[in-house]
């Protein structure tokens, strides 16, 4: 199994997937290997890719909201699904809106959000989902539940935010941040390692058996977990260090690609750690 992260990872800079990427990771599929796609992002937000990389047509899986929620990429049904509890999603917010930060859930099609900032628009624009400012986010909060929380903001000023929502709510939330400027509250215990898990458990492949490829902290869980653990080489230097490899080229150079294609495809020896 081979689990790809997108943004700064599968996609390029301009959010395209270049053509040698889709031809890989449809070999891939060929060969029986099974892709998943975890990722932030929502599953309606993931249609064209999915389409681009052939999952559509053939068996494989998406895990969406780092972790929370987990697909069937063919059929659409959801295999797994984890909602933040009311309560500590309540108590996070309150903190967050206290702070005088804005906060954002997911709908199919919509980002809902508590107050709109210079950070706010980038997920409109990586994603496409249209954004909406409720009346009253607390309110749509209880209402339709989430499965994530997201903090849009300045890194320098959302670091002193982490720091007290971790001391404030503990255990009861999952907390890191996925790109600097994006800081992501999820369930207890969720994340895409736990989430991988669950799916090569289900489909009785070996931990040992599993190539994960990530870029920031959100995938810091799969990449400890997976067999294989792939950094690229223009991630998170925090992450580099965790993964037991690093891709020769970045997501703008086809790294992800280049690193099936050798070690995987036609099965080079592995690089030494």
């Amino acid at each position: 199994m081979i689990a790809l992260d997108l943004d700064d990872t599968v996609l390029r800079s301009d959010l395209s997937i270049s053509k040698r990427t889709r031809n890989v990771v449809k070999e891939a599929l060929r060969t029986g290997i099974v892709v998943v796609l975890a990722t932030g992002r929502v599953p309606d937000a993931l249609l064209n890719i999915v389409k681009l990389l052939g999952l559509d047509k053939n068996p494989g899986y998406l895990v969406c909201g780092n972790g929370s929620l987990t697909m069937d990429s063919k059929t659409r049904t959801i295999v797994d699904e984890v909602l933040l509890p009311q309560k500590a999603a309540l108590a996070a917010f309150d903190l967050i809106d206290a702070e005088g930060f804005a906060a954002q859930i997911y709908d199919d099609n919509y980002i809902f959000v508590s107050r709109q900032n210079e950070f706010s628009d980038a997920d409109h624009k990586l994603t496409g989902l249209k954004q909406i400012v409720p009346k009253d986010f607390r309110s749509l909060l209880i209402e339709k539940g989430s499965h994530k929380i997201v903090v849009p903001g300045d890194p320098m000023l959302l670091k002193p935010l982490e720091e007290i929502l971790r001391n404030v709510m503990g255990n009861a939330i999952t907390l890191f941040t996925s790109k600097p400027y994006f800081l992501e509250i999820l369930p207890p215990n969720c994340d895409k390692g736990s989430a991988l898990a669950n799916i090569a458990k289900n489909r009785n492949i070996k931990r040992e058996e599993v190539m994960a490829f990530g870029d920031s902290m959100n995938d810091e869980a799969m990449l400890r977990w997976a067999g294989c653990s792939v950094a690229m080489c223009n991630g998170d230097e925090r992450i580099k260090k965790i993964a037991r490899l690093v891709t020769e080229k970045s997501n703008d150079d086809d790294g992800v690609a280049e690193f099936i294609e050798r070690y995987v495809l036609n099965r080079e020896p592995l690089p030494p750690v």
